[in-house]
């Protein structure tokens, strides 16, 4: 899903919500954006279309996109608590405006928490180095099937269904 044909799903107060964030900080909105179209592009080029799915790629895509977010706005904000406040709350909007089914909800915010938690030892960290370390997290991902179970996998990537 592209962020034009997000947008144009939202109702009208969904999209209050989005320019109310923007209007928050307006300096972020473009490290986000770029982050955003980098992250699909990586995970375009290493999983085409698996990364949409509910596998490892997405918790991947997840992590990496967290880690990009607060990557790119520390350097608008120079604050790493900020940016990584700034990525939760991204994150956790484009969850509430682009909905799943509370399985995939609860895997993606998990995915997207461990992003924020990885960013503080990859927040110097290369393109390059960041997709090796996630990639190596990546091997040892839980698959995990019920909601209550979330919690056992605190420093883990989740994913719900084979790749």
């Amino acid at each position: 899903m592209t962020i034009v044909s997000l947008i144009k799903r939202l109702n009208i107060r969904q999209l209050f919500k989005l320019i109310g964030l923007g209007l928050q900080k307006p300096l972020y909105i473009i490290p986000t954006f770029i982050a955003t179209k980098r992250t699909l592009a990586i995970c375009d080029s290493l999983y085409g279309g698996e990364h949409h799915l509910h596998g490892k790629a997405n918790a991947f895509r997840h992590s990496l996109w967290n880690v990009l977010i607060c990557q790119r706005v520390l350097k608008v904000s120079g604050d790493a608590t900020k940016s990584e406040y700034w990525a939760k709350m991204i994150t956790d909007l484009h969850e509430k405006l682009a909905p799943n089914e509370p399985l995939e909800q609860v895997m993606d915010l998990h995915n997207n928490e461990l992003g924020r938690m990885y960013f503080k030892k990859l927040k110097d960290a290369t393109e390059g180095e960041i997709i090796s370390f996630l990639e190596l997290k990546i091997k040892n991902a839980k698959k995990v099937l019920e909601v209550s179970k979330f919690h056992n996998y605190s420093n883990d990537l989740v994913y719900i269904e084979e790749d």
